[in-house]
């Protein structure tokens, strides 16, 4: 069996996992993700010795949410951890005798589906990942792109409403202001802020603290029937919809996958992604159209997708 680790490094935990040639994570294991960012290759190390048992595995595959560069083992920059021109696998590679490349998260999540997920029955995919922001990975004619650079599909910044939301990179009215799960929960409190009375189910959910409306929560009672919550997923739904539009004209996938934790909201939210993405594509009458999907390996897509790509592109 050829045996490959996955890692997940997040800005709160580092998740692992043995993951097989078909796919499947045989056996996972985490620790918190350490204030001191000197500490994470020890962590990852440990967590690979761990997972290696009498099948040694041939190769482990990172993923870092950042821009990861061209040689496939340096973080330029990580938004949530003290990440600068990191020479990451070679920090790895010091404590584990293994193959180590490094990877975009969500570049990672994107190979995962594309080879055992909502793209395994094409050559072409969009992943967009909607969580705390957005982001995205390419796969064109069954490879990974990564741009000239090693940081295409920064999707979340790319900018949808001129001068409009303040975002964290620097720029206003970035897709990810207004189609992620902050996006979600920022509206949800404004609504209970200003005493909207159709906001009483999310106004009950804080009970008085706005800090505790979370996107989970407003999904819940959207899948619950509350009317506002409903609406708010609706508009989240439009929002990733129409940016999904734009970059439909652009990458022509023939299959976009909407992933991350947003998802879980299901139906309620891919109806109106669909709805979205039919209205504002170009030209809808003459041309082929991508299928949209929920993504299909939840959380586990990063891991199972860096586990591949120590896999069939070694370091």
């Amino acid at each position: 069996m050829t045996l490959a680790i996955g890692v997940d490094i997040g800005g709160t935990k580092i998740a692992a996992g043995l993951v097989s040639a078909s796919g499947e994570i045989l056996e996972a294991v985490s620790e918190p993700t350490p204030d001191d960012s000197t500490k994470i290759p020890a962590i990852v190390a440990d967590l690979v010795d761990r997972l290696t048992g009498d099948d040694r595995p041939v190769g482990v595959g990172i993923g870092a949410a950042g821009f990861v560069g061209e040689d496939r083992a340096t973080v330029r920059f990580a938004p949530n951890i003290d990440w600068r021109e990191e020479p990451l696998a070679a920090h790895v590679r010091a404590l584990v005798d293994l193959p180590i490349v490094v990877e975009n998260d969500a570049n990672a999540a994107a190979w995962g589906e594309f080879r055992f997920g909502a793209g395994e029955d094409t050559d072409d995919l969009l992943l967009i990942t909607v969580g705390t922001g957005i982001g995205g990975g390419i796969v064109h004619r069954g490879q990974l792109f990564r741009g000239g650079f090693g940081v295409a599909a920064e999707i979340g910044h790319m900018r949808v409403v001129p001068d409009g939301i303040l975002c964290g990179c620097g720029q206003r009215g970035c897709y990810e202001q207004y189609g992620s799960g902050s996006a979600l929960v920022r509206d949800a409190r404004e609504r209970v802020a200003n005493e909207d009375p159709a906001a009483a189910a999310i106004a009950a959910l804080a009970d008085g603290d706005l800090s505790r409306i979370s996107g989970p929560a407003v999904t819940k009672l959207a899948q619950e029937g509350d009317a506002l919550s409903i609406e708010l997923i609706t508009e989240l739904g439009r929002w990733i919809g129409e940016g999904a539009a734009v970059l439909a004209t652009i990458l022509d996938p023939s299959v976009i996958a909407i992933g991350g934790g947003v998802a879980a909201a299901g139906d309620l939210l891919l109806g109106p992604v669909v709805d979205a993405f039919e209205t504002h594509l170009p030209a809808r009458a003459h041309r082929p159209e991508a299928a949209l999907r929920l993504a299909a390996l939840g959380n586990e897509a990063g891991i199972i997708g860096a586990a591949d790509l120590a896999r069939v592109e070694p370091a």
